[in-house]
């Protein structure tokens, strides 16, 4: 697709990757998008680049705009990830720019890669501003958001926030604006982007959020390094990073397990059944077939989680060893959670996801439940119980 016009004089030049799908362990299975931006003033003004893949076509879409890319004066790192940082040194050869704006981090991250000293860097910090001919760069360090290099651009004269990874997703499109595409199908994508990504740096997402209050950024259109372009839902957006950095979430259990000669999974339908029965929703989750990148979306989603495991070899099947892992690092909290499983002679598979909770400061409700080989009737009843005590203190600690 061609380069487009944002703004008069402010053009996207990034690349869409259809074919994309997987990002680290994440399952981008709507591909995603590489967004880059060139500012049109007095001086001329590159925000980020493209994976190295797509730098020709990137260059190409440079050229559909200004002609020939050595125009351009100020390359702005927000972001030095590979993703979308992969073509820098490329970029740095074909343009020749004056100066190269990033955090000192940012700097050394880009020395790290590729190993440049000589490069023209320029380090900028919050509060630093860089006039450009009638507009004015703003920049504003967002560290660990995701990583130590990261900061945000604002451009006070459009209103225009390029935000690098955050507020965005992997979605790949033709179109370029949110009110272009179908919201729903979006804003999941917004969800999974936040729960597989930033969710573990929730505390730094909220010391951003106030630097933007504290700095009364009037807001018009975020662009960010994936997906769309934000113009017309910035409200929803800002109020869901604000939810979920805060970690509210909806009046909901997950039931996820994996089983190995069905003992376990009867556990877990019977602890589904449970939960049905105080009128709460539940999601019920087989990790054999589940997708991990949805489920830690799930996971961040639900006030309640019940997890089991058979035990193996004094352990967890490896399918859930494998996701709690995963989820660990994530670091949902704020959660209500207990454990059960099934055991033929050692069964530590429950204290082993105990800890599990622990670790990710869930509030335990019930020291958990195990049963030796298969339940009896009586021990799914146990199990429903347990489904209803869950449920319970889910409504009251979601105030329904």
């Amino acid at each position: 697709m061609p380069a487009v016009k944002i703004k008069e004089g402010f053009y996207w030049v990034g690349a869409v990757d259809w074919n994309v799908r997987d990002f680290h362990g994440y399952n981008t299975h709507r591909g995603s998008t590489y967004n880059a931006y060139l500012l049109i003033d007095e001086k001329i003004v590159l925000f980020d680049t493209v994976k190295l893949h797509f730098f020709e076509q990137f260059m190409g879409h440079i050229r559909e705009v200004l002609g020939d890319p050595r125009k351009i004066d100020y390359l702005v790192i927000n972001h030095i990830e590979p993703d979308h940082g992969g073509s820098i040194a490329r970029t740095v050869e074909a343009i020749q720019p004056e100066k190269i704006f990033c955090t000192r981090n940012g700097r050394l991250g880009m020395i790290g890669y590729f190993h440049r000293e000589d490069w023209p860097f320029a380090e900028v910090k919050t509060g630093d501003s860089l006039k450009v001919g009638r507009r004015t760069i703003q920049f504003i360090e967002t560290p660990m958001v995701h990583w130590p290099d990261s900061m945000v651009s604002y451009i006070p004269e459009e209103k225009i926030l390029i935000s690098q990874d955050a507020f965005g997703e992997h979605y790949a499109t033709s179109s370029r604006f949110d009110d272009e595409v179908d919201f729903c199908e979006l804003f999941q994508e917004v969800a999974t982007y936040y729960a597989n990504i930033v969710l573990p740096f929730s505390p730094q997402v909220q010391k951003v959020l106030k630097t933007v209050q504290d700095l009364k950024l009037e807001i018009e259109m975020i662009c960010p390094d994936h997906g769309v372009i934000w113009r017309k839902h910035i409200k929803e957006v800002l109020e869901a990073y604000d939810r979920w950095s805060r970690y509210e979430a909806e009046p909901r259990v997950l039931v996820i397990y994996d089983t190995m000669w069905h003992s376990t999974e009867k556990m877990a339908k019977a602890l589904y059944e449970g939960v049905l029965s105080e009128g709460v929703e539940a999601k019920f989750f087989s990790l054999s077939s589940a997708d991990t990148t949805q489920l830690m979306t799930e996971v961040m989603l639900a006030k309640g989680l019940a997890l089991g495991s058979p035990t193996l070899n004094n352990g967890l099947l490896p399918t859930v060893a494998g996701f709690t892992t995963y989820m660990k690092g994530m670091r949902p909290r704020k959660k209500l959670g207990l454990a059960f499983g099934s055991y033929g002679w050692s069964g530590e598979a429950v204290k082993h996801l105990n800890k599990v909770l622990e670790e990710t400061k869930t509030e335990i409700v019930h020291e958990g439940l195990r049963v030796k080989y298969a339940p009896t009737e009586e021990d799914l009843g146990r199990c429903r119980e347990l489904g209803r005590l869950l449920a319970q203190k889910v409504k009251e600690a979601c105030g329904v």
